[in-house]
């Protein structure tokens, strides 16, 4: 039976433009007939990601880098080919993965959209580095040859040196692309399917757009010269958030190739980074860094419930209680209802709760964030057959 470890979150951010659309405005979305904030799942998922680097949670060796300049982290090894423009190692790896043109097809048609560069953001693994690394060095007469060409064509890429590739991007081991996954539009079989998922933010209540007017001086202006050096405007908002995410504890294992103590490290780094990361977005500007007032995780066994309907009829402000208490007793209603309508007697919560509003009858409640981390690092140890000191 498999095992989802769920976060849900209440978080307020004071004014602040976390996460911006096209036109620079906070992200948005309708909800239940009224607007809603909005902070994509995306923009968490790169906090998450940036928080466990920076604050080195996990070893850099099994961590990925999403890029689309493949030639930047093989540096050292194409210039060593003396290659006059090692991007075209880009090219390079594009034709490779992408499938021959049957004997029906002209040549013509053979090299029919064929891009100079990798056409996607490619997330790649330190293993797979590795190894297109010893590819570099295995066929660099090959390499040399097509790099030459002004325009090579996907049959020009010798098979040896195709099949090099393809086996190079097959070996998975980053706990990053474990967790959220990456597809390969031209090599399909090493795609990797997210043991995560991770839910837009949106705000518990109703929420207008702002704007801020600012003016700039010149700070050498004359006396003369009267009047701001720039004007401008920024638009923001202020939410309580729900946030929701959702860990297949068994898909992590299998996407890590069956590393069960890898698998469990993950879990643990993700549970920290999923509290205490925060969008940069318009931090400068806003310096909106607010943790979460509650952090409530379950562990189910059937399947997975994300609770954002607790907040289909939006929260209204009351003078005497805070919107983030009001969320809190909310999604506890939700919560039970659920599990009322359809079981859920294995479902086992923990939590930690600023606000006082959480039923302390639903969960065990723990003092620290740390404690909550090491509560679920039981459990997972638990399912995976693993000693709970490990967790």
């Amino acid at each position: 039976m498999s095992l989802f470890v769920e976060y849900h979150l209440i978080q307020n951010f004071v004014p602040s433009n976390l996460n911006r659309d096209d036109t620079g405005a906070p992200k948005d979305a309708l909800f239940g007939g009224h607007r809603r904030a909005r902070v994509s799942s995306q923009c968490f998922k790169r906090s998450v990601r940036n928080w466990v680097r920076s604050q080195a949670r996990l070893p850099p060796d099994v961590l990925g880098t999403r890029t689309l300049h493949l030639e930047r982290l093989l540096g050292d090894e194409l210039n060593a080919l003396g290659l006059v423009d090692i991007s075209k190692f880009n090219e390079i790896v594009k034709l490779a993965l992408k499938k021959k043109a049957g004997k029906e097809k002209s040549e013509k048609q053979d090299g029919e959209n064929e891009e100079a560069s990798l056409s996607y953001l490619l997330f790649i693994s330190p293993a797979e580095i590795g190894a297109l690394k010893e590819v570099i060095a295995t066929h660099a007469d090959a390499i040399k040859t097509l790099a030459a060409k002004k325009k090579p064509k996907v049959a020009d890429v010798p098979d040896e040196l195709r099949q090099a590739v393809k086996d190079a991007l097959s070996r998975l081991r980053a706990v990053d692309i474990a967790l959220f996954g990456r597809m390969l539009a031209d090599l399909p079989e090493a795609n990797q399917y997210a043991a995560c998922q991770v839910a837009h933010a949106l705000s518990t209540h109703r929420v207008e757009r702002e704007f801020d007017y600012f003016t700039a001086v010149d700070d050498l202006g004359t006396a003369e010269e009267t009047g701001a050096g720039m004007i401008g405007q920024v638009e923001f908002n202020s939410a309580t958030f729900y946030r929701y995410a959702v860990l297949d504890a068994d898909k992590l294992v299998e996407n890590l190739q069956g590393d069960r103590a890898l698998a469990l490290a993950g879990v643990a780094a993700f549970t920290d980074a999923l509290a205490r990361a925060i969008p940069t977005g318009k931090q400068n500007t806003f310096a909106a860094h607010n943790p979460p007032s509650f952090v409530g995780i379950v562990i189910r066994r059937a399947s997975p419930f994300n609770l954002a309907n607790a907040f289909e009829k939006p929260v209204w402000p009351d003078r005497y209680k805070p919107l983030t208490a009001q969320s809190v007793e909310a999604l506890a209603s939700q919560a039970k209802q659920l599990a009322g309508f359809y079981g859920g007697a294995d479902d086992v919560w923990a939590f930690i709760d600023l606000t006082g509003a959480w039923p302390q009858d639903l969960g065990d409640s723990q003092t620290s964030l740390p404690d909550l981390t090491r509560w679920v690092g039981r459990q997972v140890a638990g399912h995976l057959g693993l000693d709970a000191t490990e967790a």
